[in-house]
C-alpha cells in the first residue's frame, strides 16, 4: 500500500493541541498538506500512512498552536525604554505622542513594524493585532515576513501623521481594507484609540461600518481609573455605559486593558458578547490597574492577552505576558487555583484566536484549522525536572526556548534562525533609529 503524500510531518515528544482542552499528547506528530492540518496522531502510526516531502524531529520539545499577541503597537518598538517610569497620561501626552509627530513616517512604521515581527517570531508568536499610524506599512512588513495579523487602523478626533481628523481616519483605513479584501493572511479592522479621544460621532460610524461590514473593532477602554472618573464628569456615565448608549458593542468589539470595573461593566460586555484583551505588564508598568480576569472568565467572557507595544512592556514575549497574566490573575482574585497552566496557555491562543475572530482558522492543533504552530525546547537546567509540559511552559519563562515556529505551514524559524526576516538589517536600522532620536 502507498502511504499518503503530504507537505510535512512534525513529530515532538510532546504535543499540547488546547483543544481538547488540559491534554498534554506524548509522542505524536502533527501531518501537514497544504498549509492546513490534516491530522493529529501517533508518531508510529503516522510513520506508517505518510510520506512526508519533509519531516521535523523535535525530540524533547513539546509543540504548541503559535501564540496569538492580541493587542499592540508594533512600530513602537523603536522607542522601547525612550520614556520609561511615567504614568499614562504624562507617558503620552509629555513623550510619546510628541515623539510620534516628530518622527513617525511610513519608513519609521516599517522598519519597526520588522523589528518586532522578529522578536515575536522568536517568541512563539505566530499572529498579532497592531494598531498604530501608517498601517498600509504595518501590513506590508507583516506580508513580507509571512505572519498572520489582524491590522486596526487608528482613529482620532485630531491630527496625527497619517491623518487629519476622523473622517480621514476611516477613509484612509476602508481603503486599505479594499486593498487586503481576500488577503488570507491579513485582516483589516477599526481601531479608535479611546473613549477620551474619540467623540460620539465618529464611534457611532464605526459601529455602523462594524455591523454592515462584519469587521471587528479594536479600542482602549476603561485602561485606568482616571479615564473612568473623567469619562463621568465629562459626559455623567462611566465610558462602558456611554459606549453602549452609542450602540457600540457587538461580539466584534475588541476591549483592550478593561482595568477598572464593576458589576455593571462586566455584566455589559457579558450581554454583547465582547472581547476583553488583557495587556498584563504593560499595565503594572504604567500602574494603570489590575483585569479581574477570573471573574470575566467566570462570567463567560473571552479573554484574551496581548503585549501592548514595547514602549510600555518593553518586550513582546508572548510566554512572558502569559506567565504575568496567570500570576496576577490569581493575586487579584486571592486564589491560587484559578486561571491554571493551561488556561493561561489558552488565553494566548485560542482566546486570542476567537477576540479576532479567527478561531475556524487558528488557535489549537486540529484537523483542518491552518498549521500554524510553535516549538519550545524542553531540557534544559531552566525546566528539569519535569513532571508537568504545560507548567514547565507557563511558569519557566519560554520565551527564549522556543525553537520553530510555522504560519500556515510554512517555517518563519528554524533553530532559533530567521528565516523570513533578515536579522542584521533588522538591526542596524534599529541603531540607526535610535540615534535619529538621541541626537535630535
Amino acid at each position: 500500500m502507498t502511504n499518503e503524500p503530504i507537505d510535512l510531518l512534525i513529530s515532538a515528544r510532546w504535543i499540547i493541541p488546547v483543544i481538547p482542552e488540559d491534554q498534554v499528547y506524548e509522542d505524536c506528530s502533527v501531518a501537514i498538506d497544504g498549509g492546513n492540518i490534516t491530522a493529529l496522531l501517533p508518531s508510529a502510526e503516522a510513520k506508517r500512512k505518510y510520506s512526508p516531502r519533509q519531516q521535523v524531529e523535535l525530540g524533547n520539545h513539546v509543540l504548541i498552536p503559535g501564540l496569538v499577541n492580541a493587542h499592540g503597537h508594533a512600530a513602537m518598538t523603536l522607542l522601547r525604554g525612550f520614556a520609561d517610569d511615567y504614568p499614562l497620561k504624562t507617558w503620552l501626552e509629555e513623550h510619546i505622542w510628541p515623539a510620534e509627530m516628530r518622527w513617525v513616517n511610513e519608513e519609521f512604521v516599517q522598519d519597526g513594524t520588522e523589528l518586532a515581527i522578529a522578536e515575536m517570531i522568536r517568541s512563539g508568536t505566530s499572529c498579532f493585532s497592531d494598531m498604530y499610524f501608517f498601517p498600509e506599512s504595518s501590513a506590508k512588513a507583516a506580508i513580507q515576513a509571512g505572519m498572520r495579523s489582524q491590522i486596526a487602523f487608528p482613529v482620532f478626533d485630531f491630527p496625527s501623521p497619517w491623518g487629519r481628523g476622523p473622517d480621514e481616519y476611516i477613509h484612509k483605513g476602508l481603503q486599505l481594507r479594499d486593498d487586503y479584501k481576500g488577503r488570507e493572511l491579513i485582516r483589516i479592522a477599526f481601531g479608535p484609540h479611546a473613549p477620551y479621544t474619540v467623540s460620539d460621532e465618529p464611534l457611532r460610524k464605526i459601529a455602523t461600518y462594524s455591523e454592515e461590514l462584519e469587521t471587528s473593532v479594536q479600542i482602549h477602554l476603561h485602561e485606568t481609573a482616571e479615564e473612568v472618573a473623567t469619562s463621568i464628569k465629562q459626559y455623567g456615565v462611566r465610558p462602558i455605559q456611554r459606549l453602549k448608549e452609542l450602540e457600540f458593542f457587538s461580539p466584534l468589539t475588541q476591549c483592550v486593558h478593561m482595568t477598572t470595573l464593576d458589576d455593571t461593566d462586566i455584566e455589559t460586555i457579558a450581554a454583547f458578547n465582547a472581547q476583553v484583551i488583557h495587556c498584563p505588564q504593560s499595565n503594572l508598568k504604567l500602574a494603570s490597574g489590575l483585569c479581574p480576569t477570573a471573574k470575566l472568565l467566570r462570567q463567560g467572557i473571552n479573554v484574551a492577552l496581548g503585549t501592548d507595544g514595547a514602549a510600555s512592556n518593553n518586550d513582546l514575549d508572548m510566554f512572558g505576558e502569559l506567565n504575568t497574566a496567570t500570576l496576577v490573575a490569581k493575586a487579584v482574585a486571592g486564589d491560587p487555583t484559578v486561571v491554571d497552566a493551561h488556561q493561561a496557555l489558552r488565553l494566548a491562543t485560542i482566546n486570542g484566536a476567537r477576540a479576532l475572530g479567527w478561531a475556524d482558522h487558528i488557535g489549537s492543533i486540529e484537523p483542518g484549522k491552518a498549521a500554524d504552530l510553535a516549538a519550545v525546547a524542553l531540557g534544559t537546567i531552566e525546566t528539569e525536572p519535569l513532571y508537568n509540559p504545560a507548567s514547565q511552559l507557563v511558569y519557566t519563562q519560554s520565551g527564549s526556548r522556543v525553537s520553530h515556529v510555522w504560519v500556515n505551514g510554512t517555517v518563519l524559524m528554524a533553530g532559533r534562525q530567521l528565516l523570513t526576516v533578515n536579522e542584521m538589517e533588522v538591526l542596524t536600522k534599529a541603531k540607526l533609529w535610535r540615534r535619529k532620536l538621541v541626537d535630535a
